[in-house]
């Protein structure tokens, strides 16, 4: 019997249904792979031409010129078309080369396109050059570990998500040592290029590859990737040059969609509070965007947070001939209630639910936290510096980092010169919760980072929420809103006058459709107690039925559900925008590399406008470099872009906080965005930040 069962599973198994259900390749995956994205209008000729550009102008940094005075007055590049060119530059533009990549940080979608519009340019230019793609990151240059990357591997990964083709690494090129390994393997594969597909840091050290390998002939190229949507660079006088980084749109829409799922779960069950994390550890670029994809009930912004003033104290503070700097910025404890003031003015309408998106790095706005950050940053970095072991292997466990700070505070005590960690810190550092001290003073990432990621911000954020929730709750401030109608269905069936009972058990009966349990009204006892009060029952005898049964539909229980949306979207198959932009990209990549730049990142501009108005360029990195704190160290960086509050697209979220917030009766205002499409005329063509920027 048990032969035969297996006779019959191998015979179904064979059958041409069962292998097309359940084969590897799908019809969305060839569709995607078949799928020629469209090519910016320079890309169109057979050759294209570089010219430097005087439009765009930068503020140096005195260090970066130091460190990269090769490459620190490179100018911006734009791109143009060339039909027939001299011989002399034809020769130039198609001799061989050998040109190397690099994936560099987390995925983002679109990365396997930037290979495929390299290899296809390059091929065009010269069938003998080679395209090498190093493993596992930047450790595959360091290590000599790289593969030659073919027709057939480049046509597997077209339009496909993820760094799978070569994958990635977080390895930085930050010693002489890797520095002088790099060189090795640029030489012995005798590469004329090495592009460096990356985030902030991964442009960084594009930047200084270029510097060290210039007198090699090694031309260095940076690509600008991260789903954070952080990279983003203007000149001096803020004209854009690159809007936003690959990636970020799918990852947002990914979210989106997924969040939006959510806001119609919310509002089937009408019992959850869904509380969403997304990805952005510095900016809030993400929750932006999926704020705009999908209306939930509220937003946090970091970086609004940051320019909050509470006038009322500076007022106060004023008649004292004082000023009360903790006024300016919002505190952790403000935002709680805030975020209470919501939840309760939506249940007060009978909608005791909602989504709430909160950005990864929301804690970095908030000031006393990131006071915290930066004084254990430092004195983990000093410590560092100063032992030959590290803090955490010294003090693997909480205690034993609590009572290393509570020497410092003692330190402070004896000696006024040390303020570093003084006893006011260490006693507000020991009333926060004990999970949330383990977050503060974990490991910091290999950049020095604080790693919010791994901190659970929404159980710090939500905690507070819940304990004040109650404190509402206690003095009947947290009430859910009983319709009307409904009301007065149930009582009328329960045989009782609704109008006689209503004024007794509401505060707003007589002008309100959704019906609000008085202040005083906390429990069973003190619903008793009233009706005792008004003679409607006596001591003796119980509540009526329907009026208990009311009294307990309006007391709020608030449920939570925690999600937290990062490595889902940054692996999903691209949007069409992140397919073009990234091909597009590649392509620019090339045209760089075939008329002899280095130093410079490469970029399309006009991203915000339609397709045909998009226009290829290269970047100089050098003088996008400042200085930034790193692991207790000033350290030249590309800076990160954060939103602005006076952008189009964050003033238009919050002209719409109170209608998304939809604290009224009637229906939500949810946005459905749908999931990301590859066909269809419906498939939106841009960020909607970028759309909206646009008409800025």
């Amino acid at each position: 019997m048990k032969d035969k069962k297996l006779d019959n599973i191998e015979v179904l198994l064979k059958r041409p249904e069962v292998q097309e259900a359940t084969n590897n390749i799908n019809r969305e995956l060839v569709e995607r792979r078949e799928y020629v994205p469209p090519k910016c209008k320079a890309f169109e000729h057979p050759y294209t031409l570089l010219k430097d550009s005087d439009r765009f102008k930068f503020n140096i940094d005195k260090e970066a010129k130091k460190h990269l005075s090769d490459i620190i007055h490179n100018k911006v590049q734009t791109i143009e078309g060339l039909y027939s060119p001299e011989e002399s530059f034809r020769d130039r533009y198609c001799k061989r080369r050998n040109i190397g990549i690099v994936f560099s940080g987390g995925p983002a979608p679109g990365g396997h396109n930037v290979i495929a519009g390299l290899y296809d340019a390059a091929k065009k230019a010269n069938p003998k050059t080679k395209i090498y793609g190093f493993l596992l990151g930047p450790d595959g240059i360091v290590e000599n570990e790289a593969i030659e990357i073919t027709g057939s591997l480049v046509d597997a990964y077209r339009n496909l998500g993820g760094f799978t083709m070569i994958k990635t690494g977080r390895t930085k090129i930050d010693t002489k040592k890797k520095m002088a390994l790099s060189k090795e393997t640029c030489k012995r594969l005798g590469l004329d290029a090495l592009v460096i597909v990356g985030g902030d840091d991964s442009n960084t050290n594009a930047a200084f590859l270029a510097q060290e390998m210039i007198g090699d002939g090694v031309q260095v190229i940076g690509v600008p990737k991260t789903i954070d949507g952080d990279i983003q660079v203007r000149d001096a006088q803020g004209q854009v040059l690159c809007a936003m980084s690959f990636g970020f749109h799918t990852a947002a829409r990914a979210f989106s969609n997924a969040i939006s799922n959510l806001c119609t779960d919310s509002s089937s069950d009408v019992k959850y509070w869904h509380i969403c994390k997304v990805m952005g550890r510095v900016a809030s670029h993400l929750a932006l965007e999926v704020a705009l994809q999908t209306h939930a009930n509220m937003t946090l912004i970091g970086e609004d947070l940051c320019n909050y003033i509470d006038e009322k104290r500076i007022e106060e503070a004023a008649k004292e001939n004082d000023i009360d700097y903790t006024a300016y910025g919002m505190t952790l404890r403000h935002l709680s209630r805030v975020i209470c003031d919501g939840i309760v003015r939506r249940a007060a309408v009978g909608k005791n639910y909602g989504v709430i998106i909160i950005p990864e790095g929301i804690l970095e706005f908030i000031n006393e936290i990131q006071i915290f950050i930066i004084k254990l940053n430092t004195i983990i970095a000093e410590y560092n510096d100063t032992h030959d072991t590290d803090f955490h292997t010294d003090f693997p466990a909480l205690e034993d980092k609590l009572e290393y700070l509570r020497r410092l505070a003692r330190v402070s005590r004896e000696d006024r010169r040390f303020s570093v960690w003084n006893t006011r810190d260490d006693d507000l550092f020991n009333d926060i919760p004990e999970f949330f001290q383990e977050g503060l003073l974990m490991e910091r990432d290999s950049h020095g980072n604080f790693q919010f990621s791994q901190v659970k911000t929404e159980k710090v954020l939500m905690g507070l929420v819940n304990d004040y929730l109650n404190i509402l709750k206690e003095n009947g401030s947290y009430k859910i809103g009983i319709e009307k109608s409904y009301y007065r269905k149930v009582f009328e069936k329960g045989g009782l006058d609704p109008d006689y009972f209503g004024p007794i058990i509401f505060k707003n009966y007589d002008d309100a459709e959704f019906l609000l349990v008085k202040s005083s009204i906390i429990s069973v006892k003190t619903l008793k107690q009233a009706l005792e009060k008004e003679q409607v029952i006596s001591e003796a005898e119980e509540i009526p039925a329907p009026v208990e049964k009311i009294f307990q539909k309006s007391v709020p229980k608030f449920k939570t559900q925690i999600h937290f949306y990062g490595y889902d979207g940054r692996g999903n198959d691209p949007t069409r925008f992140d397919c073009n932009y990234t091909y597009n990209l590649g392509l620019t990549v090339f045209s760089l590399v075939a008329n002899g730049s280095t130093g410079q990142m490469a970029a399309i501009k006009n991203l915000e406008k339609d397709f045909s108005e998009w226009e290829p360029i290269g970047i100089p990195i050098a003088p996008l470099m400042h200085l930034e704190e790193r692991k207790g160290k000033l350290t030249l960086v590309l800076e990160k872009s954060l939103v602005e509050v006076n952008s189009t697209s964050f003033r238009i979220v919050k002209a719409f906080r109170e209608k998304w917030l939809a604290a009224i009766p009637g229906d939500d205002n949810y946005r459905r965005p749908g999931p990301i499409r590859f066909t269809g005329k419906s498939e939106e063509d841009r960020p909607i930040t970028l759309v909206l920027n646009a008409l800025g």
